[in-house]
Order: structure tokens, then sequence, then C-alpha cells
């Protein structure tokens, strides 16, 4: 970690701080509070539950129900690289379900996972907008297009490797 980032990850932590100090006894600011500290750590850690629990006098099960209510807050970091798998009606007719069960048996995660090295989380979207790709992931910020089962494990294997490059779009 450079000391760029070491900086940032603590004024992101201290914003959370402020945020809890600020809000502690705001009515209503659990999801404020929660969305701050996912903001400051990527996720929601189980200390901080436990932190907001006693500052804000909400039980932890609470807190917990709030978190697993919303699918916007994660419980656990996320990897490294996002794949987001489009399963929107281009893709889907265009093989989709392939797509995504070559992609859960290469990494041996389930949508919504991380896999255990931290290096992938896999996730399902409605749509990438990339409909003439279909189909289609993104990795991070990089879209991966006209796939198939040979394309997935090459992007997945270079991705293992650390030797990916850019957009990839290609017909074949």
């Amino acid at each position: 970690m450079t000391d760029i980032s070491i900086r940032e990850d603590k004024k992101e932590i201290l914003n959370f701080k402020i945020d809890l100090i600020n809000k502690r006894h705001q009515e209503g600011s659990l999801i404020t509070l929660l969305q701050s500290a996912q903001d400051s750590y990527g996720y929601v850690p189980e200390k901080v539950i436990h932190y907001i629990s006693e500052l804000v006098g909400i039980p932890s099960s609470e807190i917990y129900g709030v978190l697993t209510f919303y699918s916007q807050f994660r419980l656990k970091p996320m990897g490294k690289n996002i794949i987001r798998i489009c399963e929107g009606t281009a893709c889907h007719v265009n093989g989709a379900k392939t797509v995504l069960s070559v992609l859960q048996d290469e990494l041996g995660i389930s949508v919504d996972e991380t896999t255990d090295d931290g290096l992938f989380t896999l996730q399902s979207v409605a749509c990438l907008g990339c409909c003439s790709l279909a189909p289609v992931m993104m990795i991070n910020q990089e879209t991966h297009g006209n796939l198939t089962t040979e394309k997935i494990k090459k992007v997945i294997k270079s991705y293992k490797s650390n030797q990916h490059a850019g957009v990839t779009n290609e017909k074949n």
C-alpha cells in the first residue's frame, strides 16, 4: 500500500468518525451512518456495527437486520476485480447463462460472492448498455464482449496473472 492510499484511507475513516460524532443523537441516522461506514471501509465491518450500536443505542441485531435488508450494503470486502455479468435481454438470448456458469466454474463462487484470495467479486446486473457486444461482462471498467467459453477463460487467466489489457470487444 502506498503512502498516498494510506493517507486516503485514514481520511475516509476520519470522515466516518466525524459522521458518527455529528449524527449519533440524530433520529433516523442509522442508514446514513452505515453508508458512511461502507464508503470508508468498502463494506461494513463487524467492529463498526458494534461501535455504531453503542453510540446510537440500537441493538446490533437490528443493525444487522437493516444491513441484510438493503442490497446496497456489504458485510464482506469486495474483491480487487469486480466482474459484472450482464443478464439483460440481448445478453440473455446470446448466452448470458452460459457465461455466468463458466465464470462460476472458473472462480469457484456464486453471484455476490468473493473468491477466497480476494481477487474477484462476481455480480449480476440487469444491463450494461453494450447490447451489440452480447453476451458481455465488465471487469472493473473494462468491457469484454462477444464472449465464448474460451474468451472468458483467457480473460480470467489474464487477470489472475495481472496481465490484462484494455477494452476487449472483438468479434472473434
